[in-house]
């Protein structure tokens, strides 16, 4: 997966290029309330203009449980790239998204021109039968394509995988974009040929998300770091009394196996000395909880863990310092929750100040480390959750895969 044709090896001027974007922002009202995704994207589209491609971009927004609704249309993506970019992008509305508005727009482009599609989730279910006619309407539109949307790459969608069959069948070329390329990068070198000492930090509320994670981290790094949710029932697999703290009955054996896997393999496996406990779960989530702190060993039956503890976070913070790598995903505790954030914080913080490379794993670690102000101070910061989880389980990527070899 490490040696894709990127958008640096097209002979781009004066071809059509489709482009598989991540648009799926947040909107209120109308309003695209975080633009991250769209400014990550503007490499890609300015390269392409630069170059004098005629680019044709297309994204999907939302779930669209409901069937095509204004409320989650594309316009007001296009209305924000028209600024960024200092040019119009054309939008084509149809709710068909490849249809006759889309070929008479494309018809009409000149070099460096920039349309964009009608969300794509749109046509319905882009991954069953429907979506091999969506694929070959889309692939009719261009000459070559490039995916740049690694937070769907883990999805075989007609907008993500299907089209480049028809690409190919035409003689065109399927590349990865910027955002892709670094993703790729990062990810896969981080993974596969880590500078050491490689240390991976897991949070997050659930061990069934992240069981090939854990497996297949165990292999590669030399510390493998457990907090948030899931660590209790490692803890309980140790046979410690976790009290109400969120367990997982089903995956008690997995833990013991893992633990059993670390010893083997002479890897580190650190799990809280101490933890963060409450009365109950915070309603509402940021509400105000009163806590105290004790070691992980003496919850109460009738109290919970949301959050490792000081001592805890000092000793997930040492094994940091030393790393010459870093790869983290999933919160410490409730993030959220201001008084229940410490954990986290000092995670991040000890990451902010070391010289590894550190790599943040999308979703809630993204936001926390962005919502705690430590983004610039990371190395990466993936833009797909789901997608990169996948990737540090060692999966094959639909996206990615689909592209050609170098």
């Amino acid at each position: 997966m490490l040696n894709k044709k990127s958008v640096d090896d097209l002979q781009a001027k004066g071809k059509k290029v489709l482009v598989r974007c991540d648009f799926n922002v947040p909107l209120k009202n109308g309003e695209i309330t975080d633009e991250t995704r769209i400014v990550a994207a503007l490499p890609t589209i300015q390269k392409l203009i630069g170059d004098g491609a005629k680019v044709i971009l297309c994204s999907h927004l939302g779930k669209v449980k409901n069937g095509p609704n204004e409320g989650e249309s594309l316009a007001p993506v296009a209305k924000r790239l028209s600024e960024k970019l200092g040019r119009e992008v054309v939008f084509v509305s149809d709710y068909n998204v490849t249809g006759e508005a889309a070929t008479k727009a494309v018809e009409a482009m000149n070099e460096g021109d920039v349309v964009l599609l009608q969300n794509t989730r749109f046509r319905g279910k882009e991954e069953t039968k429907n979506g091999e006619e969506f694929s070959r309407e889309l692939a009719a539109l261009a000459d070559d394509y490039v995916c740049d949307a690694f937070g769907s790459s883990h999805r075989a969608h007609a907008s993500v995988e299907g089209v480049t069959k028809f690409i190919t069948e035409k003689g065109g070329t399927n590349a990865v974009g910027y955002l892709m390329q670094k993703e790729i990068d990062f990810l896969g070198n981080a993974v596969e040929n880590p500078v050491r000492p490689f240390v991976a930090i897991l949070g997050g509320a659930k061990v069934a998300d992240k069981l090939n994670v854990i497996s297949n981290l165990l292999e590669k790094c030399d510390t493998l770091i457990i907090g948030g949710g899931m660590a209790f029932t490692f803890l309980k697999a140790q046979g410690l009394s976790v009290g109400n703290s969120l367990v997982d009955d089903t995956k008690l054996d997995y833990c013991k196996e893992m633990m059993e896997k670390a010893e083997k393999l002479g890897k580190k496996l650190l799990l809280p000395v101490d933890t963060v406990i409450a009365a109950a779960f915070p309603n509402p989530i940021d509400g105000p909880v009163e806590v105290k702190v004790v070691a992980s060993n003496e919850i109460p039956n009738d109290m919970e863990g949301l959050d490792i503890g000081p001592k805890t976070a000092e000793l997930y913070a040492e094994a940091v310092k030393t790393a010459k790598t870093v790869v983290w995903n999933g919160p410490m505790g409730v993030f959220e929750n201001p008084t229940l954030a410490a954990g986290t914080i000092a995670v991040a913080k000890a990451l902010a100040e070391t010289e590894a490379t550190t790599i943040i794993g999308g979703g809630d670690s993204a936001a926390a480390v962005n919502q705690l102000g430590f983004g610039d101070k990371m190395s990466h910061i993936s833009t797909g959750g789901g997608a990169s989880l996948e990737f540090l389980e060692g999966k094959e990527l639909p996206g990615v895969a689909a592209a050609d070899n170098r």
